[in-house]
Parts: structure tokens; sequence; C-alpha cells
């Protein structure tokens, strides 16, 4: 049994549910101070990520899975592996996203009514590739619904806040996704597939990734003046925009040897700004 549920976690990768997590919880808190917010609201905004995130790690996993047993990288993976069959993973995600639907459901009409919009944003990057040079984009574009999501799911109307936040996270994972997606650079050309480093090359993609992370701080900044948040998320925001200094500086086009060490660092990037938001809004020295 154990094993089993194993297979399933590496299936969606559950650990990497603190890129998109911890952001939903910053849109929910941001809006906090407007409504008021139960653990009841948090534990099913709780539930609402994580099947959604599942449901669309399992699409990816269908909608790849020949082309993963094409990729050395890739060729290890559950579905290429036999470790999962094609029903079974079908399944999974049809299950995760009922569950999403109900969660949505369980917060509020509006998340609920949306709920289908969100599962085709986060569906269509699995696709996107096959179609357009801005697969990274779209990648950026279905984790930015986690803020505006958690902001919406408790009640949140108006304000800049949540446009800010969604704005920077797209463009933080966008880029992060830009640097990751060099290293497929070859096997995506080989196979017709569609990228940004495809389209301009490694080089001018690693610019781009640059400048998406400059957008991303910008934007985390900017929403110290929207929100407004004090010196603490300030000083918080700018050991951020270290922490994506130091995993720009890991890649360069001549040496692609960090890039998952580069790509490792953006799972401390939620886990701390939630916390300075926390500490932002709730610290001693708000009172």
């Amino acid at each position: 049994m154990l094993k089993r549920l194993a297979v399933y976690a590496s299936f969606v990768r559950f650990s990497h549910s603190v890129f998109a997590l911890p952001f939903a919880l910053a849109g929910a808190l941001l809006a906090s101070r407007h409504v008021a917010v139960t653990w009841t609201k948090v534990g099913w905004i709780l539930v609402a990520m994580v099947s959604a995130r599942s449901a669309a790690m399992g699409f990816n996993r269908l909608a790849d899975a020949r082309l993963d047993a094409l990729n050395p990288r890739t060729a290890a993976r559950e579905l290429p592996r036999g470790a999962m069959s094609r029903r079974e993973a079908t399944a999974f995600v049809v299950m995760a996203s009922a569950v999403f639907v109900y969660a949505a459901y369980r917060l509020n009409p509006l998340c609920f009514a949306l709920s289908p919009v969100a599962l085709a944003i986060v569906f269509w990057y699995s696709l996107a590739k096959r179609y357009t040079t801005w697969t990274q984009l779209f990648l950026g574009l279905a984790m930015a619904v986690a803020p505006v999501g958690g902001w919406l799911a408790v009640g949140g109307r108006g304000g800049w806040e949540p446009w800010l936040l969604a704005l920077a996270i797209g463009t933080w994972v966008g880029g992060f996704d830009v640097l990751y997606a060099c290293q497929d650079l070859d096997f995506d050309r080989a196979h017709g597939l569609r990228s940004i480093p495809v389209r301009f090359g490694v080089p001018a993609s690693l610019a781009i990734s640059r400048l998406m992370h400059v957008i991303a701080v910008t934007c985390f900044v900017g929403l110290a003046f929207a929100a407004p948040l004090g010196a603490v998320y300030l000083v918080g925001v700018a050991i951020v925009a270290a922490l994506l200094v130091y995993e720009q500086s890991l890649v360069r086009a001549d040496d692609l040897s960090q890039l998952k060490r580069a790509f490792d660092l953006n799972g401390y990037v939620g886990i701390l700004y939630l916390l300075v938001l926390v500490a932002s809004l709730y610290g001693p020295w708000q009172r």
C-alpha cells in the first residue's frame, strides 16, 4: 500500500506542490485583511490546490507519455517504465479533477463557476508545446491562478494585490521553466516541439528568463505599496531576489550542468515568501 502511494506521489511530483501552494495561501492572507478567513476555508483551499495540481501533473504525464519514453531524461517516469497503466493514470486525473471541483464548490459559488476554467488553463500547458513557442508562459499562467484563486476563495474582491502577485508568480515560474527547458533543446527540435529555447536558442533564452525574474521581483516590490506592506516584507523580497540572482548565476549558455540545482532553489522561494508575508501581516511589529 505504502509503495503504491509512493508511486502516485512520484507520478505527480507531490513535493513540487511547494511551488504553487504557498501563493494560494498568500492570496488568501492578503484578502484576510478585508474579510474573515476560517480554518475551514483554509482547509478547502489546500484540498483545491493539491487536487488541481495533481490533476494537471497527471494530465501532463498522460499527454507526454510517448515523448517521455523517447527522451532519456524522462524515460524512467511511471508511465514509460510501466509502473502505472494509462487507465490508472486517467482514473487518477478524473478523480483529482472531481475533488478540485468539489473543493471549489465548498469554497463559494464563484470558485465553483470558475473551476472548469482553472482546469482548462492548467491542462493547456501540457499541450502548448505542440502549438506555440510560448509554452513556458503558459506554465506561468497556470501557476498565476493560485494567488487569484486563494484571494477569491475567501471572498476577496477588487484591489491590485492578487493581480500583482499573480504576475509575480507567473513570471517567476515562467522564468525558471525557460531555464529548465534549455536542457531539452535538442530533443524538442528533433521531435517538432516548440518552446522559447527552441525558438530563440539558449543564450537569448537565458536573457528572457532573467528579464522575467526582474519583472517578478518588481511585482513583489510593487505589492508592498499596493497592499501596503512594511519593511519586513521588503527585506524578505530582497532575500527572494538574492535567491533568484544565485539561481541565474548557476546557469550559463555554455554550461547547463547546474540546471537541477538551480531548479531546486525555487522550492525555497514559495515557502520563504509565505513566511515573510505572515510575518509582515501578523508579526509583533504590526501591533
